[in-house]
């Protein structure tokens, strides 16, 4: 958006090809390095907070390796945290909005400053491979940048979105104010990103909120929120609460001070999350806002007329990057009978090129899943799918003291079967037959989820067709299914897979503000 920023522009992934860049990430890993297992305090009411009850994140390259230890908040610390947030809100919800916009800008700074650190944290904490964890932080940029532009468009009154009839003899207008206080539960698998993206848009609309981070993952948020105090924030606009969810999370949920839920994470915990929230408590004057990203089950169909090498390399990208850990990742490719079995062979020969090994190997293009429970699980669903289909590659652990788990292909599967409709979250891949264009969609559209999904076919009428019946959030045409770009993507799924909310949008704002419609007689 042209304006006094100037235009948006998305943050370049950095090129670890380069000699020296290589070096320095070399560098900030091992900086990195030096401060595991330091020990991390909350951030309550503005100020540290210690309860000598710890958490343990480790390495899940290396799980004997303790990344950060950090004091966990109870039911009564996580009740003061919002109460807290919500007595502040009068103040910084009157702050102007320019004010807000710059330190969201000079946030992205910060963290573009620190983008290698950040990287390396991602690589440690969550298991990222330097590429994966580079895309991580330069989101988290994206974000800050984008939703500082949105709300200075939001608070414009001149802006088209804000443009309403104007009767005869009257002054009409409709202004946009923040909500209150509210609780920001961000998944581990975009630690940076997402989290970043779903407080900033909170505290750029003029919202405070309480951060609520994975367990997986607690180390990157304590980090971020170095960056939102070195940017300027106050300290009692943000809370940073460590903990349970079943005690520090529903806590937050149903406390009836908290105006709304931000929570990015499995469809179970969320449709939880919006149920408890659902119900109003003692004192509590407002209906809660929930907005909520709840994963998929993405397919990419595979026409007989595609590119079948362009294919191939997208459903394996999708597949397998971040070790199938992606919300957006493919987990169904669904391929048309005339070209399945010429599919599978290429297919086959592609995962066998592919590595798994510690993340901060360059060399290595998986790394581990987040954790042993995470592995158990999704061990358990490939030996399910192995009397559900023909295992094709993979179809177990990989070697290494760490959470490593082989890129499985199982073929031939069914749409009743469960690796065909559950959501497993890691680098399993079931292949599906398709008797034709119209099948392979119904196939897609065959699950509660509807997140992202990726048509490979040099047919524009099957491309229209799949722009018109393809129901997906995200619909990419002759790509890979994964990789959302902030401003160029807006990103969000329908029906298991959210409520609709678009992040990196131009509407995503409008989950974090309420309109006032104002008439005043002439």
């Amino acid at each position: 958006m042209p304006g006094p920023l100037g235009p948006f522009h998305n943050e370049p992934l950095t090129d670890f090809s380069q000699p020296g860049i290589r070096a320095a990430m070399e560098a900030a890993l091992a900086r990195v390095r030096s401060e595991f297992g330091r020990e991390y305090c909350l951030w309550i009411a503005g100020a540290p907070q210690t309860t000598g009850d710890l958490l343990t994140s480790v390495n899940p390259s290396k799980p004997s390796e303790i990344v950060g230890r950090h004091h966990k908040a109870g039911a009564e610390l996580a009740a003061r945290a919002v109460e807290d947030a919500h007595a502040y809100f009068a103040e910084w919800g009157r702050t102007p909005a320019a004010h807000r916009v710059e330190l969201a800008v000079r946030a992205a700074a910060l963290i573009r400053e620190r983008k290698l650190e950040f990287d390396a944290w991602l690589v440690y904490e969550a298991g990222k491979t330097w590429p994966e964890a580079d895309a991580d932080v330069s989101e988290a940029i994206d974000f800050c940048e984008y939703y500082a532009r949105q709300m200075l468009r939001y608070a414009s009154p001149e802006a088209p979105a804000q443009t309403i009839v104007q009767l005869p003899g009257e002054r009409d207008e409709m202004v946009y104010l923040p909500l209150g206080a509210g609780v920001i539960i961000p998944p581990w698998n975009f630690p940076l990103a997402i989290m970043t993206g779903m407080t900033m848009a909170a505290l750029v609309s003029g919202n405070t909120v309480v951060i609520k981070p994975s367990s997986e993952t607690p180390t990157i948020a304590a980090k971020f929120t170095e960056v939102l105090r070195a940017a300027g924030f106050p300290p009692r606009s943000f809370a940073l609460c460590v903990g349970s969810g079943s005690v520090v999370g529903d806590t937050l949920v149903e406390h009836p001070k908290t105006r709304f839920v931000s929570f990015t994470g499995s469809r179970d915990v969320g449709l939880r999350i919006n149920e408890l929230a659902a119900k109003p408590h003692r004192g509590q004057i407002w209906i809660k806002r929930v907005v909520a990203e709840m994963g998929g089950k993405d397919a990419i169909i595979v026409d007989r007329e595609a590119d079948l090498d362009s294919a191939v390399t997208g459903v394996v990208q999708s597949a397998y990057g971040y070790q199938g850990q992606k919300c957006s990742a493919c987990s169904r490719a669904i391929v048309d009978e005339a070209v399945y079995d010429a599919f599978l062979e290429k297919l086959k020969a592609k995962v066998a090129e592919l590595t798994v090994g510690s993340s901060d190997d360059p060399s290595s293009y998986m790394g581990p899943v987040i954790s042993a429970g995470a592995r158990k699980t999704i061990l358990d669903y490939i030996e399910i799918g192995k009397r559900e289909g023909r295992l094709i590659a993979g179809g177990g652990a990989a070697p290494g003291d760490g959470f490593f788990i082989q890129p499985t292909v199982i073929a031939d599967v069914e749409s009743g079967a469960r690796i065909f409709q559950e959501e497993i979250f890691g680098p399993v891949l079931a292949v599906t037959r398709a008797r034709d264009f119209d099948h392979a969609l119904a196939l897609a559209n065959a699950t509660e989820y509807g997140l992202t999904g990726a048509v490979y076919s040099k047919n524009p009428e099957k491309i229209r067709k799949a722009r018109e019946d393809f129901f997906a959030g995200n619909l990419y045409l002759n790509r890979k299914c994964t990789g959302a770009m902030v401003g160029a993507h807006p990103f969000g799924g329908f029906n298991m897979s959210g409520t609709d909310s678009k992040a990196g949008g131009p509407d995503y704002l409008l989950q974090f503000l309420q309109a006032k419609s104002i008439a005043e007689k002439l």
